[in-house]
């Protein structure tokens, strides 16, 4: 006959499953703290570009990005170790919203809160925006140059109209340009200029962005015709000078072409201007009647330069016009457009309405 178990001993197995129960919970517990105290860790400590402390960088702020986005940025150059302990120190100091854009120089491995006393008292790098419009002359863009940012105009000029041999080992097109001029190849657009740029930088600058803008003009065409991309610079600087309208770069470029063929002479007045004092506004007979190397009425083919500084949509044109027998055009509206024709008697009949409609 068995003994029966004392209620004492019937308890103790249960006893000891409530208690392996509480172990198991609390070792559960430090298990999640642990992994979330690793998280934690990870997220606000982790270096997210390991890079050796002390290097020089410099930064930019743009206007308008947040607190989040200027640490991703410190964090990716290697100026914070952590992105989110950068935002996490810039609201614990108040500072998150007094952040200013512009351009600093730090270094890789700052203390968050130096960055932050930097970032917070303004940019100590001056940059100028220079806006150089399509059409420029090279005078004029040195003369911009000059005013915004105080680089010597008189260096700038001595650069764009005799500097080509300086620059023709990057640029091959601008060996034996006429007189060592760059009329043509500055490129127009909106330039970042750092303070104290040297008018050689600048220039440069401008040249690298021709090269990578012509990149997307298709020569083909032009050089079935045996032109180079010194003849489409020619042509695309007079289309920016002959027509205030883009949509008839390709249609005054068929004209440029045709006359060409036959051949015949352009016969054109923006040419004549440029060979006269800048801002001249009147072209008078004796004008026309000046042997200069641009004077498309005393001379055959195209100028010996460009006449001023074309912009991607003339360059395009420049090397791909449109077909057509155009041989003559003529402004005959006031919103710039102008009419075309493939015969003197036509456009004698379009130069009538020109002058009826502007009083000439």
């Amino acid at each position: 006959m068995t003994d029966a178990a004392t209620p004492t001993e019937r308890r103790a197995p249960r006893r000891r499953r409530k208690g392996c129960l509480i172990a198991a919970i609390a070792l559960g517990l430090v298990v999640v703290i642990a992994i979330a105290g690793a998280i934690a860790y990870d997220t606000l400590y982790r270096a997210e570009n390991p890079v050796a402390a002390g290097q020089p960088v410099e930064f930019q702020v743009q206007k308008g990005q947040s607190v989040s986005q200027i640490g991703e940025a410190l964090a990716k150059a290697g100026i914070v170790r952590n992105a989110n302990m950068f935002r996490w120190q810039a609201r614990n100091s108040n500072v998150a919203n007094k952040l200013l854009p512009g351009s600093y120089t730090l270094a890789t491995g700052m203390p968050y809160d130096l960055v932050l006393k930097k970032l917070a008292s303004g940019p100590d790098i001056v940059y100028y925006d220079v806006t150089i419009p399509e059409g420029f002359t090279v005078r004029r863009i040195a003369a911009r140059f000059a005013k915004e940012t105080g680089v010597s105009e008189t260096e700038l000029l001595k650069l764009v109209l005799r500097g080509a041999p300086q620059f023709s080992a990057r640029h091959p097109y601008l060996k034996g340009a006429y007189d060592g001029s760059l009329e043509g190849f500055l490129f127009p657009k909106t330039y970042h200029i750092k303070q104290g740029t040297s008018a050689t930088d600048i220039i440069e600058k401008m040249l690298d962005q021709f090269d990578e803008e012509f990149a997307s003009v298709d020569m083909t065409y032009a050089a079935s015709k045996n032109l180079d991309v010194k003849d489409v610079v020619i042509i695309g600087s007079i289309l920016e000078r002959e027509t205030k309208l883009p949509k008839e770069y390709p249609l005054v470029a068929s004209v440029i072409y045709n006359r060409l063929a036959l051949p015949m002479r352009l016969q054109l007045d923006s040419t004549v201007f440029y060979g006269l004092p800048e801002g001249t506004k009147i072209l008078r007979t004796v004008d026309i009647q000046t042997q200069t190397p641009w004077n498309t009425y005393r001379m055959s083919g195209l100028p010996s330069t460009p006449i001023c500084n074309p912009g991607i949509a003339a360059l395009k044109a420049a090397a791909k016009p449109a077909k057509t027998k155009y041989l003559y055009y003529v402004l005959t509206s006031k919103d710039g457009s102008q009419t075309f024709t493939t015969n003197y008697e036509d456009f004698l009949k379009a130069v009538q309405k020109y002058r009826k409609l502007f009083g000439y």
